[in-house]
Order: structure tokens, then C-alpha cells, then sequence
């Protein structure tokens, strides 16, 4: 029997650098894992809820004493890895040259195309991507671009692939602006928008166990209990999202999550990164979106009255639903990209 494949994932998450890179990096260990690839994460920073579900899946954390590319190398070599996954806003092109060498393939996730990359393999599934600097910034790599290659994790793929209630028999509102939700909008929103729910609607909070704020998030729901439910480091965000008739999150990851199951959604923009994916979303009429980069009581106001609005209309809702299941997100990404780092490390 041949000696199982390691690939090592570089990826960070706090409260101020959110969850998104190492949940995204956990939906391609998933795939990797399936085809017998030994994952192992490496980072610098990492909230506890999420090490405790790496630690879960049976897959490796290390952390890093530093950001040398000595450090990197240092654990490969200690844990015979042959590939490597970044996933970073922070690590540099001349740390991605260095540690290229040391590895048979390198796959870089970006966001940004804002620097070289040093990678045989670049991810980026947002709208016109293909169209960035890859060419100059990563000029020997391979370009997965586009939302085929969306990295959605095992629960979205199985609550996508089961039968779900019709929208109209939908009674309650999904609330989650990330693990970590770095803008703090969840308790303003909640504090606003719980109140002022019609008689008979829930709605389901989802916060992060290391959210900064947690102990204010359970004292706003606290005060909505007829109304509000909230889960804390919530493993079923599948079910959630399948059986909620409409859900109010950033403009991150949870996008394509989202469209996976078809879920009429309220994208509030807080990041200069979300902006693209958001309004595309907009553009081809995938979801309704509120502008909240700026003031956040002003940003929870809007949020609150258009989530009130889109739920007073369900046959808005519905349209959105339906735009979205014509878009055809088959949730085989993470499949894809999986299957494409080991065609390059010649498995």
C-alpha cells in the first residue's frame, strides 16, 4: 500500500481576520480527506472554536512560531508534506517565493489578485476573475476561476441534496455575519429587527464560541425569547439555511453557501473585499443588498427595515429563490480544486 499524500494548509482566523479562509480551507480538507489525502493545518493565529472542529475532523494543527518561510519548511519537512495550500491577505510574495521550493505543488486561494502568488495552482471562484492580473501575478499556475470551483463544505453539500419545504411554510429568519462578525452588527440588528418580527416568526441567530461580543449577543437574544433562537459554533448551518425563508449575513463566503440551497438573502457589504461577489448577486438578481461599510446603528437600521420588507413579499422571496436554482451551483467544487492539487502533485 503506497504511503498516503500530506498537503499542508496555511490559513489564519481571529476575531479581527474573521473565520472565512480556514472555513473555506475546511471544506477542501473535506475533499482532500475523501480522496485519502492527510490534511494538516498550519497557523499563526486560530479561534478555539474552530481548532476544537479541526481537532473533530482528525485533522493536524500546528502552530507556527512565527511567519519565516523557515518556520513553514520546517513543519512540512516534519510532517513529510509534499503540497501546500495558502489561503492569506497577510503573507507576501516574498514569502510565498520562498517557500514554493519546498513543496511539489503549491495551490494559492485568492481574493484579491493583488500580488505574486508563486503557485502552480490559483482559486478564485468570484465573478470575473478570470479577467485579474493571474497572467503576470502567478504566470506558471493553473487558474480555477469561477463559481464551479466554490468551496462548500460537507453539510451544505447534503442539506442541498435533500427535499426542503416550500418557502411559503418557512417561519423563521436566519442572522449570521460571520464567525467572528468583526463590524459588530449582530446585536444592533437583533436589537431592532426581534422586536418588530411578525407574530409566529423566529429568528435563528448564528454567533462564533470566540466572537469578541459573544456575552452581548446572548444578552440581546435574551430579551427576544419568544422570538429569538441563537446558536452558538452551530455545526447544522445546512439545516438552518435550507429551512429559513430568508437569511441576512455579510458578503462573504456564506454567499455561495447560500445559493447552494437556493435561500433568498439580505447581503450587508462591510468589507471592500465583499463588494464584488454581493453585487453580483444583486446583478443577476440572486439577492437584495445594503450597503454597511459605514455607520454601523445607521447600517443595522437599513438592515432591519429592508429584512422586513423582503419578508412582507413573498413572492419577491420566491423569484430570488427561483434566479438562484437556475444559476446551477452544483456544490462540486471542492471536489474539483481537490482533484486538481493532486493532478499537479502527480497522484
Amino acid at each position: 500500500m503506497s504511503e498516503a499524500i500530506r498537503v499542508l494548509i496555511r490559513a489564519d482566523a481571529s476575531p479581527a481576520k474573521g473565520t472565512g479562509h480556514i472555513m473555506r480551507c475546511l471544506a477542501l480538507a473535506e475533499a482532500l480527506s475523501d480522496r485519502g489525502v492527510v490534511p494538516h493545518f498550519a497557523t499563526r493565529e486560530i479561534t478555539g472554536s474552530l481548532l476544537e472542529r479541526l481537532i473533530e475532523a482528525g485533522y493536524g494543527h500546528h502552530t507556527l512560531a512565527d511567519d519565516s518561510p523557515a518556520a513553514l519548511l520546517g513543519l512540512a519537512t516534519s510532517v513529510q508534506a509534499v503540497g501546500l495550500v495558502v489561503d492569506s491577505y497577510w503573507l507576501t510574495a516574498a514569502w510565498r517565493a520562498a517557500v514554493r521550493p519546498g513543496f511539489r505543488a503549491v495551490l494559492a486561494l485568492d481574493d484579491l489578485g493583488d500580488r505574486a502568488l508563486h503557485a502552480d495552482l490559483v482559486w478564485n471562484p468570484a465573478p470575473g476573475a478570470d479577467a485579474l492580473a493571474y497572467a503576470r501575478l502567478a504566470p506558471d499556475a493553473s487558474l480555477l476561476a469561477g463559481e464551479p470551483y466554490l468551496l462548500l463544505r460537507r453539510e451544505i453539500r447534503q442539506a442541498a441534496q435533500a427535499p426542503n419545504r416550500p418557502l411559503a411554510e418557512r417561519q423563521s429568519i436566519l442572522l449570521t455575519f460571520g464567525g467572528s462578525d468583526p463590524t459588530g452588527l449582530t446585536v444592533p440588528v437583533v436589537k431592532r429587527l426581534a422586536p418588530a418580527l411578525p407574530p409566529g416568526i423566529g429568528l435563528d441567530v448564528v454567533a462564533g464560541g470566540s466572537n469578541n461580543a459573544l456575552g452581548c449577543i446572548r444578552a440581546a437574544c435574551a430579551r427576544f425569547p419568544d422570538q429569538v433562537r441563537l446558536h452558538v459554533d452551530s455545526r447544522e448551518m445546512g439545516l438552518l439555511m435550507s429551512e429559513c425563508g430568508l437569511c441576512l449575513t455579510a458578503g462573504g463566503g456564506t454567499v455561495a453557501e447560500l445559493a447552494a440551497l437556493a435561500v433568498p438573502s439580505l447581503l450587508a457589504i462591510v468589507a471592500d473585499n465583499q463588494a464584488p461577489a454581493a453585487l453580483d448577486a444583486r446583478a443577476r438578481q440572486w439577492a437584495a443588498v445594503v450597503e454597511a461599510r459605514g455607520d454601523r446603528a445607521a447600517a443595522a437600521e437599513m438592515i432591519s427595515t429592508k429584512a422586513l420588507d423582503l419578508w412582507s413579499d413573498l413572492p419577491a422571496r420566491i423569484e430570488l429563490s427561483r434566479r438562484i436554482a437556475a444559476g446551477g451551483i452544483d456544490g462540486q467544487g471542492a471536489a474539483r480544486v481537490a482533484a486538481a492539487l493532486l493532478d499537479k502533485l502527480g497522484s
